[in-house]
């Protein structure tokens, strides 16, 4: 049976962030800190790891297979800082089109630094990724 990695954990966010080894990205991982706690109002939790995650819900699918994700989340890797928002989500395409600097992957989306975005809209995009998965998930 497949056992999901990624799972909340009890280790120090602060911890953490302070392992960064750039100042510059250990400085980002800071002010989005900021950014995704303000906006969500949830509290900073480890997920796994490397993953700051914020609020939690269940998915189950039609497979069987099931568990519990961050609603939104972050993590200040060694190439890009990666943002985890919910996938296939249309709206989040719309706002990229203001975000600046970025790639994207299916569930995330990659930044260099915090000076390349558009805060204003990564408040409006995990506001958009929260709202879609309460939606899909309403169960948490």
């Amino acid at each position: 049976m497949y056992e999901l990695k990624t799972k909340e954990t009890d280790n120090s966010v602060i911890e953490f962030i302070e392992q960064v080894e750039s100042p510059k990205k250990r400085e980002d991982a800071y002010r989005l800190l900021d950014v995704f706690t303000e906006t969500t109002g949830f509290e900073a939790k480890m997920w796994g790891p490397s993953i700051i995650g914020f609020g939690s819900y269940h998915y189950k699918y039609e497979s069987g297979h099931e568990g519990d994700m961050p609603l939104v989340g972050f993590s200040p890797r060694k190439a890009k800082i990666s943002l985890y928002f919910q996938p296939g989500d249309a709206k989040r395409e719309e706002l990229l089109r203001d975000f600046g600097k970025y790639t994207t992957g299916k569930a995330c989306v990659y930044i260099n630094k915090v000076a390349d975005i558009n805060v204003d809209v990564l408040k409006e995009m995990i506001n958009q990724s929260i709202s879609i998965t309460t939606k899909l998930y309403p169960n948490k």
